[in-house]
């Protein structure tokens, strides 16, 4: 018996003993694939250059021989990582991006010349950038397909041309017209398309015969570099997103154009939301509500087609081929909210110091905020969304607020957390750009060194109560956002106005959302904002389908706990002058703009959160004329031109008149230069002299 005890007890303790090992291993592994993804990036790309291009033939006039990097914080592996880091964006297959020509000729849509265009910088070929593609157009890799799609640096990198020097600056607001882009590339696809394929008599496409030059240059070129095996999968792929695309960009169709330099990213991101959870129950409601009886009739049959055949998270991309353009204006205006507030792309330096993020303050930067508030950028710039009811309920369902139900909705999708992690923690180490330098590297004119005297209590006077002043490498900033109500900073209201926006709960009905004031409950029409938090928290609560699973749960909980432990903010009040949400009003402190530190303004240009005024010069003189003002008083343009990266440095912005670009109105309803004035009508034109120099000195 003692020997029969003995010999099962060394029987459990080996098998114990293997298991304890293989469980050793499996976590000596994770750390190895921990390790290498997390610092893998700090041992690539490494081009003097940076990658950086020049451009001879401008469409505006520009031109620049050379380009060099200000000391920011960053060197140049730092600098290409960022440009080239997937953060999970889908727009387009990549190999269509690469072969597509432009719809009305036939260069390359992905020409340098052509990108250009839109305002997105220039690259040339380097090793993390094979295909030459601008900055923040990157490879991603999702359930096996190649995509390109946008990464951080796309609209937040900018360049300064002065004297034929180009100023790269990391972390800038960009000059990007991605509004134009994604109109001209589904002009492109569509072009593509009616080349290769048409619609029978019965609604459906079918291959073209003959096929047109342009389509079958198309296909060669796809097939050439070897991702698609034949004819239909590349037909099948381009009538999908050239649908989706097509649909995206009728969604977010604006009365306000944008121009350079600007979007109305929260509306953009609010109507992806909207589109992903909406469900079929809601959809017949709506159109119920919207088509004739007869409509209904003709639509109906073809739509629960759609929901037998497809992916149900597509709905809205295959409703719209089912409907008149007339019956999807209708639809769009009871189920979508119109983006027609065009902001000025945020500059990143001194983001993760920050205590409340974007131009209301709406993204809080304690936590786990960042990846939260990253991953609802990723949402809005394309990030595939395979969102879906599935039974049961699982870990990440659980920790996303659904509770332990017969049923739970997964949020699978490509964001990819543990990059968004990655760029969060490299831009702690971004600095804003010093004027000096830029002097020294690029050949601006030294400060008058008299007048930053002189401006420095003019700026405590005027500009100090809502604009802290920190020092711009101190590894220990911390960065104080002030508050100011929309009345009286007077500014256009567009953006915070629409941070209330409504839409229907759809897959997220009947769970609960976290307002600061309480818990609301989602049900029927609510806030998107609403919606948009509880989306962001479960994405981030799923782990990345596309890794083994080991590593995948070992990477998820790893970057929360370090997202958790780098983040040096904490959760607090907001301070300034703005009024407190309530559990009647839970958006209420929304409806307020923050002032937030200065150092870098004079690369920002153009300036207030909507882009309206072109140079910091004019940024100092008032909106318009008031009763008592002299008749020598100077006043913001009413109208200015941009799309130039020329520099003015007198008036401190970018070249606004004299060439063809974007006519910027402040007319128009959204694009007011009102507000802002403090100190306006006070400062003589000396004094605001003194003041703007002391501003190029932050």
């Amino acid at each position: 018996m003692q020997k029969l005890c003995i010999r099962i007890f060394y029987k459990l303790g080996t098998r114990l003993y293997k298991i304890l090992l293989l469980l050793a291993l499996l976590i000596a592994l994770g750390f190895v694939f921990l390790y290498s993804s997390t610092w893998s990036h700090k041992i690539w790309d490494n081009d003097p250059d940076r990658g950086a291009a020049t451009v001879t033939n401008d469409l505006f006039g520009d031109h620049f021989d050379k380009v060099v990097y200000l000391n920011q914080g960053w060197d140049n592996k730092d600098s290409l990582w960022f440009y080239s880091t997937t953060q999970g964006s889908d727009l387009i297959p990549y190999d269509f991006f690469i072969a597509l020509e432009q719809a009305d000729q036939s260069e390359a849509f992905s020409s340098t010349e052509n990108m250009n265009r839109y305002r997105y910088l220039p690259q040339k070929p380097t090793s993390s950038n094979p295909d030459g593609l601008p900055v923040g157009l990157v490879a991603d890799i999702y359930q096996g397909k190649k995509y390109m799609g946008f990464t951080c640096a796309a609209c937040h990198t900018s360049q300064i041309n002065y004297n034929g020097t180009g100023i790269r600056i990391d972390g800038n607001q960009a000059a990007a017209d991605m509004d134009s882009f994604m109109k001209d590339l589904e002009s492109s696809l569509k072009a593509t398309l009616n080349e290769i394929a048409e619609k029978d008599q019965s609604g459906k496409w079918k291959k073209r015969n003959p096929i047109g030059e342009r389509g079958k240059r198309f296909i060669a070129a796809v097939l050439d570099r070897g991702d698609y095996d034949n004819e239909e999968e590349i037909l099948e792929d381009l009538r999908k997103f050239s649908l989706r695309i097509g649909t995206y960009n009728f969604i977010n169709r604006s009365p306000v154009k944008y121009g350079y330099g600007r979007l109305d990213a929260f509306g953009r991101i609010f109507n992806r939301v909207l589109q992903h959870v909406v469900t079929a129950d809601e959809m017949r409601a709506l159109l119920r509500n919207t088509l004739t009886e007869e409509e209904l009739n003709t639509v109906l049959p073809g739509f629960e087609k759609v929901l037998n055949d497809q992916n149900r998270e597509h709905i809205i991309e295959h409703l719209v081929e089912l409907l008149t353009v007339k019956q999807q204006l209708a639809l769009k205006d009871k189920l979508f909210n119109k983006p027609t507030a065009p902001v000025s792309y945020p500059f990143l330096w001194d983001t993760p110091q920050h205590d409340y993020l974007q131009w209301n303050g709406i993204a809080a930067n304690s936590g786990e905020g960042p990846i939260g508030r990253n991953t609802g950028e990723v949402i809005g710039v394309f990030g595939t969304l395979d969102w879906s009811e599935k039974p049961g309920w699982t870990i990440s369902s659980v920790i996303g607020g659904q509770g332990f139900g017969d049923s739970h909705i997964s949020f699978k999708s490509s964001v990819d957390s543990h990059n968004l992690r990655l760029l969060e923690s490299q831009l702690a180490h971004l600095q804003s750009p010093s004027w000096n330098d830029a002097t020294e590297k690029g050949g601006l004119p030294e400060l008058d060194e008299k007048r930053v005297i002189r401006g420095e209590p003019l700026f405590d006077e005027y500009c100090a109560s809502c604009h802290q002043n920190i020092v711009r490498d101190d590894p220990d900033r911390h960065v104080i956002a002030n508050f100011t109500k929309l009345d009286a900073v007077g500014t256009d209201k567009t953006m915070a106005l629409n941070a209330g926006g409504a839409g229907y709960a759809g897959i997220l009905t009947n769970q609960y959302v976290d307002m600061g004031v309480g818990s609301l409950y989602l049900k029927d029409r609510t806030y998107v904002a609403a919606l948009l938090t509880k989306a962001d928290l479960n994405v981030v609560a799923t782990p990345d389908p596309d890794k083994w699973f080991f590593q995948r749960w070992a990477d998820w909980a790893h970057d929360l706990f370090v997202a958790y432990k780098e983040n040096t903010v904490k959760t607090s009040l907001k301070m300034g002058d703005y009024d407190a949400s309530t559990t009647a009003a839970p958006l209420a402190q929304l409806m307020a703009y923050k002032g937030r530190s200065l150092n870098g303004i004079w690369a920002t240009a153009p300036y207030l959160h909507n882009g309206s005024v072109p140079t910091l010069y004019d940024l100092l003189l008032p909106a318009k004329k008031e009763a008592g003002d002299k008749p020598e008083t100077e006043y913001r343009p009413a109208k200015f031109i941009t799309g130039s990266r020329e520099f003015d440095d007198k008036k401190v912005g970018f070249k606004s008149a004299g060439y063809e670009g974007f006519v910027f109105d402040t007319g128009v309803t959204n694009n007011s230069n009102s507000g802002h004035e403090y100190g306006t009508r006070k400062m003589t034109p000396e004094e605001r002299l003194d003041l703007l120099e002391y501003l190029k000195s932050l």
